[in-house]
């Protein structure tokens, strides 16, 4: 069940055209938030010549490329006040039942690009102020020459069956009643399957087997990238950390806690399970 490749309709680049183009889409942040345009109960992203037709100062603006031969870019705005009449800031997440799907999914890589251009504008080797790379997406400082791209980290989501069960737990920061998969950052030196052994061992305690990748998603939460996998439960009884995760079980498809928003892969995989297990 893979979402609609963004690269269908959109065109990447790090350079503005000389064009003077009319309109453009604009993908504005403060903080996780993103400035849309509310209407009747739904929501647009700005389409206009700048965003100071709209009355807002950007802190820094990024181009990034055409979708469906509209320029594009994104911005991170200084406050959160500056919403203009009849527009306001809506946490991105939450947006993916009211937007289209390709907008959304640039709108993720706009976060991810206006998150990393704002904690690099120094150098992470000798502290000077960087400059933008030229044709690239990326940042180097002038003194000693370092060059920072964009970060992702990748992590590991599994799905584990059990039969005709699936394992679902909750996270300590998740909202009360919202169960979903074991998931984890992976570590220096690991390989992607050794990651997801070792997650779940950790988190709740049982073994698994016949590890076996399904998909991946990026997540700009604010620069992850989610590789989904499968499993076979294999040995051992549940037994939580009680740190990172404070309850899990084995779920049948007819019995079924609360679960993640479509916009995940989490849920992505759970339905994927739930159409094997019909």
């Amino acid at each position: 069940m893979e979402r609609e490749s963004i690269y269908k309709h959109y065109e990447p680049a790090v350079t503005a055209p000389d064009i003077n183009h009319s309109e453009a889409h604009w993908f504005a942040f403060f903080t996780n938030k993103m400035l849309v345009k509310k209407a009747d109960g739904s929501y647009a992203v700005p389409y206009a010549k700048g965003l100071h037709q709209l009355g807002i100062q950007a802190v820094r603006t990024q181009y990034l490329g055409l979708l469906q031969g509209k320029p594009c870019y994104s911005a991170e705005l200084a406050s959160e006040g500056s919403a203009p009449e009849g527009m306001e800031f809506v946490e991105l997440r939450a947006l993916y039942d009211f937007i289209a799907e390709d907008l959304f999914l640039l709108a993720g890589k706009a976060y991810q690009i206006v998150c990393w251009d704002q904690t690099h504008q120094f150098c992470g080797r000798c502290g000077s102020a960087t400059e933008d790379l030229s044709g690239e997406r990326a940042k180097i400082c002038p003194k000693c020459g370092f060059i920072s791209y964009p970060r992702i980290c990748p992590a590991v989501i599994t799905a584990i069956r059990k039969g005709d069960q699936l394992l679902l737990a909750h996270a300590r920061h998740f909202k009360e009643g919202m169960y979903s998969l074991i998931a984890g950052f992976v570590e220096a030196g690991e390989t992607l399957e050794e990651a997801v052994r070792r997650e779940i061992h950790e988190e709740v305690g049982i073994s698994v087997k016949n590890i076996r990748y399904w998909s991946s998603q990026p997540w700009p939460f604010p620069n992850s990238m989610m590789l989904g996998f499968t499993a076979e439960y294999d040995s051992g009884d549940i037994k939580v950390d009680g740190v990172e995760i404070t309850d899990a079980g084995w779920y049948s498809a007819d019995d079924l806690p609360g679960l993640p928003s479509d916009a995940s892969i989490a849920r992505k995989l759970i339905n994927w399970w739930m159409e094997q297990n019909r």
